[in-house]
């Protein structure tokens, strides 16, 4: 088939959604298929810019180009899935979730601009009527799957996927930290972390690998760091390569990942291919559908003291954190997740556009 991947691309910013792009289109390529990618630039502020785009998406007929017709388009982003096609399925990342679950969250700023609401009420209602255009809506993780149900009515099927490391990640004998692997952002919760790291009572050190969003938000977190005595107990590794990545998953005591209300979370997979446990938080969303409590991780209730207890735990019992890591090894290969059972899923409506 002649496919088209249709997702949004923010210049200048490279993260895990343009990653799962660029997986997608391998894996569709590896099963036959003649396969390109269509990535619309996008702006999120002003939030009139949402519009525009918007706009922009919807007029794009993606049906035939000059080489011929498009057999089937596989929309991904907000607002790349209000993109044309008779044969659209959708596989959704997630909705904006400035307008809607984190319209009031404090970090969220859609909300203080003049023309805020507006820009919200008009992304929920394109969404409620344009969506159901798909043939098929997928959502990335039953966390995605529930938002679209509560808020627009709308059902989808969770299809899971391996994360981008899936085949490079071990396991090796641990040093002496617990692994913070995320990209620093207020909804990534990194302060709380240094909350609950001034209450620990062992020895608990954290290596935090991500890239900040900015460097006030960087300059504000190492600020909280010293003010909490901590500054020597967490090291700020900033962007590493791959390798490097493997490597501290490999070596890691265990792996710490609590953000709020995650969409899918390729840090609670990878930890589990990397035969470690994961602590994370009961309203961190996506990665509650992965770890087993008390069998291959640690769930608690995003407080500082009710984390400073689990890395305190993980961290004196290194017995309990390696019987945890090989359990949630074993747990992922039990959900045999593949690019070509993805493939499959997607692939399965109608081809014939012409």
């Amino acid at each position: 088939m002649r496919i088209l991947i249709a997702t949004i691309k923010v210049p200048f910013i490279r993260g895990g959604a343009e990653l799962h792009a660029e997986n997608l289109r391998l894996a569709l390529e590896a099963h036959g298929h003649d396969v390109d990618t269509v990535a619309v630039p996008f702006r999120w502020s002003p939030p009139e810019q949402i519009l525009d785009g918007m706009l922009a998406c919807r007029m794009l007929d993606m049906t035939e180009t000059a080489q011929g017709p498009v057999d089937l388009m596989i929309a991904l982003r907000f607002p790349a899935y209000y993109m044309r096609h008779p044969n659209k399925v959708v596989w959704l990342l997630h909705q904006y979730r400035s307008a809607y679950e984190l319209w009031d969250h404090p970090q969220v700023d859609l909300g203080f601009w003049p023309a805020g609401q507006l820009v919200r009420d008009a992304i929920r209602e394109a969404d409620r009527w344009l969506l159901p255009e798909a043939r098929k809506i997928f959502a990335n993780s039953k966390t995605v799957a529930g938002r679209l149900q509560k808020y627009c009515g709308i059902a989808s099927q969770p299809l899971y996927h391996p994360p981008p490391l899936h085949d490079r990640l071990h396991h090796a004998e641990a040093a002496d930290y617990i692994f913070f692997p995320s990209r620093v952002n207020p909804l990534k919760r990194q302060s709380l972390v240094l909350e609950a790291l001034a209450r620990t009572r062992s020895g608990v050190r954290i290596a935090s690998a991500g890239v900040p969003e900015n460097g006030q938000y960087m300059d504000l977190l190492q600020r909280e760091a010293r003010r909490l005595g901590v500054q020597d107990k967490i090291l700020w590794l900033g962007r590493i390569p791959d390798d490097e990545l493997v490597e501290r998953y490999a070596r890691c005591v265990a792996v710490i990942y609590p953000p709020l209300d995650e969409d899918y979370g390729y840090v609670s997979l990878e930890a589990m291919l990397a035969a470690k446990a994961l602590i994370t938080c009961t309203d961190s969303g996506g990665p509650n559908e992965f770890v087993v409590p008390g069998e291959t991780g640690l769930v608690v209730p995003p407080d500082p003291a009710e984390i400073a207890t689990a890395l305190d735990l993980l961290w004196k019992d290194r017995t309990r954190a390696v019987r945890m890591g090989h359990a949630a090894r074993a747990h992922y290969e039990s959900l045999g997740l593949s690019w070509h059972s993805v493939v499959d899923a997607l692939t399965a409506a109608p081809a014939s556009v012409g």
